[in-house]
């Protein structure tokens, strides 16, 4: 677009070498985009990418294990819960590759949706502890009451072959 691009669900990351992007929704939450920062993170160095174009993505959270890069997204339903979106690359730059959703297990009786509703929430950030230890946290919105919107902090485990799986 001229003059750059719509930015809407959003999280900043900071890389192991300190270099800064801004990954959002883009597009009419059609792309996400990864947009390098300048080295005060206050402008955009111009370089970006754009991931899974035409995939309905928001929400984007992100994290590095192992030298590969993690990106768990939701997908546009409203306020309504839905599948989250997993992708993985070994540079930030691509190419991405989308995989199966990382919930797994049902959520508890008086909540809306298992794994296939990604527990009822919407990625906001993923906090490293540690080395290997990472938080998905999230949100579960209450559209009727915004106020009364609830967060929730899951471990992320994984798999043998170090697929990010969250229970």
């Amino acid at each position: 677009m001229k003059g750059g691009q719509m930015s809407r669900d959003m999280t900043v990351y900071i890389d192991s070498d300190g270099k800064a992007y801004h990954i959002f929704s883009s597009e009419d939450n059609l792309t996400l985009q990864v947009a390098e920062l300048t080295d005060d993170f206050m402008d955009y160095t111009g370089k970006y990418v754009r991931i899974a174009p035409g995939g309905q993505n928001e929400a984007p959270t992100i994290f590095k294990r192992n030298g590969k890069y993690w990106l768990i997204a939701s997908g546009c339903t409203g306020w309504a819960p839905n599948e989250a979106r997993m992708f993985s690359a070994k540079s930030i730059w691509g190419p991405w590759t989308q995989h199966p959703s990382p919930f797994e297990g049902e959520a508890a009786p008086h909540k809306d949706g298992g794994a296939n509703k990604s527990f009822g929430t919407q990625g906001t950030y993923i906090l490293p502890l540690g080395n290997d230890k990472f938080v998905f946290m999230a949100d579960i919105w209450n559209p009727q009451s915004l106020a009364n919107s609830l967060h929730v902090w899951l471990p992320i485990d994984f798999k043998a072959d170090g697929t990010p799986v969250i229970r």
